[in-house]
Parts: structure tokens; C-alpha cells; sequence
């Protein structure tokens, strides 16, 4: 719509976690900043309900019976003088987003490429597509009110090129979109495995270690070299470090439960007045920071997602700092740790809505123990083994935040998946017998759950949500935010 949006009409199903969720845990201010046009990173995200009522738009939110089949499905109506478009699309966890549908046509968009999309009834211009683009990849959609040819690239396609399409054919609208994620996609893409066992099974002949096989991953993934992997991977380090020294210098956010968490800690390790938790102190330190960052509104990195943003962080550089370990070990540790997501992104889920804390918190844990046996140099057998038994101890772990806030349990549910990460690690580092192959654990992990209630899937209807406490501080929350308002 070229930007030029002035209703919008967002609908999200009543069976749904975000009924309950969106402006509370954050969803409606993406939202709007997309509306905006901003990036993700940016940080006037806070203020973008605020900006989207400056920039005229008028924006209304309705919970009704959709019959959604995911539990995070966004439902968008948007219309200008001009035109008017329908479009839905899926949270799928970890900030991954996958549109499923424009004007009640099936799509699956991913933003991991440019998409150039053809208004037409003359679909001649295929031909001529195939003819000049053989390397990319092209759907026709038909629906009830337009058909579209659907054009996926990894350049944009250049204005030239586009205008001898409109002379040559019957176009009538031409629409491009950019992608946001920063490894694209390709037509015919591979990459060398997607769970455990191909991974061992890649691996025979080659002895890697468990980073050496997540760079020969992205590598392929995103046709870079190892240099590159491994300098994407430190650039993200550093966000997370800063993250992280921003947070222990002290936040400050009205809509939020918890103070200056991380400045107590620090304050009573610093004059002995804890428990000696040795390596694991610095973890809980490096932990709260990032979470008090995320709950100010402030940049972090989901890894692997925003409620479990301090586990993997807080624990690899709580571990590498107390060891003097350098960016480049930390960079290898954390490609470990990745490598075990995308094990679990295939076979499980990231989203709390499908699979409760576990998939949130517990994903974390896992990935972060075989993150830790990788900075102490063990073999590739020991962070698979430690990632197992780390997630063997999380299942059935539910997602039930305070007040409708990602802070409380999961400033201590991030904090438990960093013990246990550590514990794990240690056990696999002594060669216990993890007994389970990681792959299955996995299966398991996504089969409890979906078992885990509804109520505690990050829906604020059970658990710790519905307490009495809990209840009350969402209402003063709420007045708290109003009075500053007006």
C-alpha cells in the first residue's frame, strides 16, 4: 500500500493466546512499528501506538471466534481511499513471522527474500518471468477478488526491468516487499542437515566439532563463508554484551513488576553476603541485566526467544568473562548453541503458545549447556549429551506470567535454565551417560508440549496468571499507565 495506510482493523481469535496477551507482552507495539514502517531494533518502538495516532491512523482491535488453527494468529484489514487489503499471518516463536494469507489468497512469506507481486489477469508474463529470472522462484495465486503472481528474489528487482513488464503485458498493480531477516533465502536452497541424526550422519567422515558443523550449516544456509558466519555471530555477541552493561547500570520503565534487580545482586555479591555460587553468580547477574533491558523496552537479542533472552547470554558470557575466554570462543559457543535451536525449530516449537515455558525457557537451557561444553573445548559427543539431559529436566515446564508481564517467574525461569545449563554441561564434561539421543528428546520435549493445558500456554488464564496477587498488580499496572497518560 505504498505506506499510505488510515484504518486498520486487527483482529485476533478469542481462543487465542493473544487475546489476552497482545498489549500487554508487547505485540500490539511491533505491531504498530510495522504499520510505521520502522525496524525492529528501533527504539521508538515503545512510543508506537502513540506515533500511529500522530500519523492519522486509525487502528481498531477485535477478539472474536476466527476459528484460527495457531494459537498466535494476527488478522489484519487495512484500507486507504485507494484500496482496501486482508492479511493474516502466524507468530511461530522467537520473533519469526510467517504471512499465510493476502486478500484471502494462501501465501507463505517468511520476509527471507524480496517478493515482487503482480496484480494480473494475463498470465503470458509468467513465461517471460521464467524466461529472464530462471534462478528464482515464482507462484501464481488466484483468488475470488484478484490474482497475483507471486515473484521470490534475493535482489530487488530493478525499475527498469519492471517497466518493460508493464508495457509489454496487462498489469495492473506491481507491488514489492523487503525482507527483514538478515540471511535470505534461495530458490532450490539446501542445507546439509536439519535434526541430529543427519547431522551425525554428515559428520562420519569429517570428525567436527559441534560450531565447526553450525558454520558448514549457515555457510550453506546463507552462501557466506566461514569468516563471515563466524563475524555475523560476533557482531550479535556484542549486542548481547551491551545489552547486558546497560542493564546492570540501572532501567527505568513505568509498565513493568520488577525494580533494579540485577543492582541488589551485585551490590550483596559484591560484599560477600551471598552463598559462594561461584561461575553461577555471574550468570544470575549477566541474567537479570538482560531481562530488566528487555523489560525497559530496550534493544536485545531473542535467543532463542524475547522471554528467554537472559538464559543464553547471561550464561555463555557469565561463564566466558569468569574464565577469560575471547570473543572468538564465545563466538564458536554461541554457533553451538544455535545449532541446537535449529534441531529443536524442526522437530519442536520456540512458541510458549504451543508448548508452554519449555519450548521458551527449557530450548534455552539445552542450547546454552551445549554452548558451555563447547567455551571448556569437549568433544562433540559432550555438547549433545549435555544439550539432552539439560532438556530430559525441563519438560512440562508452563508458561503462566504474573500480571500479564514477562517478568515474574521468567526473570527466575531464565535464571533456573542457566543452573541447569550449568549442571548439565559439568555432568556431560564428566562423561555421565545422557542414556536418550538428543533427536528423541526432542520429539518428546514437543509431545508434552502440546499436552501442557491451554491455560498455561502464555495465556494468562492459569497459574501464577490467575493468582490474587497477580490479579491486582495487573490493575495497578493498568491505572499506573493511565494516570501517566493523561
Amino acid at each position: 500500500m505504498g505506506g499510505m495506510i488510515k484504518d486498520i482493523l486487527i483482529e485476533f481469535d478469542a481462543k487465542g493466546a493473544l487475546a489476552t496477551t497482545h498489549e500487554s507482552q508487547g505485540s500490539d507495539m511491533g505491531l504498530y512499528g510495522g504499520f510505521l514502517g520502522w525496524e525492529a531494533s528501533d527504539e521508538r518502538l515503545v512510543n508506537s501506538a502513540e506515533a500511529v495516532k500522530e500519523a492519522g491512523i486509525k487502528v481498531a482491535i477485535e477478539i472474536k471466534d476466527l476459528g484460527a488453527q495457531h494459537p498466535s494468529t494476527y488478522k489484519l484489514t487495512l484500507k486507504n481511499d485507494r484500496e482496501a487489503h486482508e492479511m493474516v499471518a502466524i507468530s511461530s516463536g522467537g520473533g519469526m513471522i510467517e504471512i499465510v494469507e493476502i486478500d484471502r489468497v494462501k501465501v507463505s512469506m517468511f520476509g527471507d527474500c524480496y517478493e515482487t507481486l503482480l496484480y494480473t489477469d494475463d498470465l503470458r508474463v509468467l513465461k517471460y518471468l521464467q524466461r529472464n529470472l530462471p534462478n528464482d522462484e515464482m507462484f501464481i495465486h488466484r483468488g475470488t477478488a484478484s490474482t497475483f503472481i507471486e515473484v521470490k528474489t534475493q535482489r530487488v528487482l530493478d525499475e527498469e526491468f519492471l517497466q518493460r513488464i508493464r508495457t509489454k503485458f496487462n498489469i495492473m498493480n506491481i507491488v514489492q516487499l523487503s525482507p527483514v531477516l538478515p540471511v535470505l533465502s534461495r530458490k532450490g536452497q539446501e542445507v546439509p542437515f536439519v535434526t541430529c541424526n543427519e547431522m551425525l550422519q554428515y559428520n562420519e567422515s569429517k570428525n567436527l566439532d559441534l560450531w565447526e558443523l553450525a558454520v558448514h550449516y549457515e555457510s550453506m544456509r546463507g552462501t557466506i563463508s566461514t569468516e563471515e558466519v563466524l563475524n555475523k555471530m560476533k557482531r550479535i555477541v556484542r549486542i548481547m554484551e551491551t545489552s547486558i552493561s546497560k542493564g546492570m547500570k540501572g532501567t527505568d520503565y513505568k509498565d513493568r513488576i520488577l525494580g533494579y534487580q540485577s543492582g541488589l545482586f551485585k551490590t550483596q555479591w559484591e560484599n560477600e553476603k551471598l552463598l559462594d555460587g561461584g561461575i553461577l553468580n555471574q550468570m544470575i547477574l549477566y541474567i537479570t541485566a538482560m531481562m530488566e533491558i528487555k523489560s525497559s523496552m530496550g534493544v536485545i537479542v531473542a535467543a532463542p526467544t524475547a522471554g528467554a533472552c537472559g538464559t543464553i547470554p547471561g550464561t555463555l558470557l557469565g561463564a566466558a568473562h569468569s574464565m577469560k575466554r575471547s570473543e572468538e570462543e564465545v563466538a564458536k559457543a554461541m554457533l553451538a548453541a544455535g545449532m541446537i535451536g535449529v534441531f529443536i525449530s524442526n522437530q519442536a516449537t520456540f512458541s510458549a503458545e504451543i508448548g508452554g515455558c519449555q519450548a521458551e525457557c527449557g530450548s534455552a537451557s539445552g542450547m546454552a549447556a551445549a554452548g558451555l561444553v563447547t567455551l571448556m573445548k569437549g568433544s562433540r559427543r559432550q555438547t549433545i549429551d549435555a544439550a539432552s539431559m539439560a532438556l530430559q529436566n525441563i519438560f512440562g515446564m508452563v508458561c503462566d506470567p504474573v500480571a500479564n508481564r514477562v517478568e515474574v517467574p521468567c526473570l527466575g525461569k531464565n535464571i533456573l535454565a542457566a543452573s541447569n545449563a550449568l549442571a548439565c554441561a559439568n555432568m556431560a564434561l564428566a562423561n555421565y551417560d545422557a542414556v536418550l539421543p538428543l533427536g528423541e528428546v526432542i520429539e518428546a520435549m514437543n509431545q508434552v508440549g502440546q499436552s501442557i493445558p491451554y491455560e498455561l500456554r502464555c495465556t494468562a488464564l492459569g497459574g501464577l496468571s490467575i493468582t490474587k496477587t497477580a490479579k491486582l498488580l495487573e490493575e495497578k499496572l493498568k491505572q499506573k499507565v493511565n494516570n501517566d497518560e493523561i
